[in-house]
């Protein structure tokens, strides 16, 4: 997985490049078919806004959050971001339908 991490008049400190690091574990710990992502982290007056592009076979999963707080920003775009994966996951990985043979012996 590529990870691109971006500063929009904001300095990315090597602890928040590993403050991301960390936490997309948590992503990929739910879903490992990750090829590229681009993280842009932004200062706004009196607001940081931090905006991640995951781009999955077939998908580009895109999130976007702002707090007061740069770290709690980070914080809520993982969380946004963890539920778009897994639900993106669970709708690729259903496969909970009958068989054609089942159909006709169910309906009849």
């Amino acid at each position: 997985m590529n990870l691109n991490i971006t500063g929009h008049h904001l300095d990315v400190t090597p602890a928040i490049r590993e403050y991301i690091h960390t936490k997309m574990t948590r992503v990929l710990r739910h879903f490992d078919h990750v090829i590229d992502t681009q993280v842009i982290l932004s200062l706004e007056p009196l607001k940081h806004r931090a905006e991640l592009t995951l781009h999955i076979r077939g998908k580009d999963i895109h999130c976007e959050a702002s707090e007061d707080n740069l770290y709690a920003a980070i914080d809520l775009l993982i969380d946004k971001v963890d539920r778009k994966v897994l639900q993106h996951k669970s709708r690729t990985q259903n496969h909970h339908h009958l068989a054609v043979k089942r159909q006709i012996f169910e309906t009849a």
